[in-house]
């Protein structure tokens, strides 16, 4: 085995893994927008912007993590 090597994290090399949470974290904030603008056509705007709020929510926390964790 390689000296070198991440044990808590076999697989995706650590780059692969950064630019994956990026990409997630673009993805919750913009399905959460979609919710927001009701592209999704959901009868109840309170859901829709419950639902909205919570995924732009999550879409922060990931990136915050990401941001701590990669430091």
């Amino acid at each position: 085995m390689n000296g070198s090597e991440n044990r808590n994290h076999p697989g995706a090399p650590k780059a692969m893994r950064l630019w994956f949470g990026i990409f997630m974290v673009l993805i919750y904030i913009g399905v959460g927008l979609l919710f927001f603008f009701d592209v999704f056509s959901i009868d109840s705007n309170a859901i829709s912007y419950t639902v909205g709020a919570l995924l732009i929510l999550y879409g922060i926390f990931r990136g915050y993590r990401l941001y701590k964790g990669s430091n």
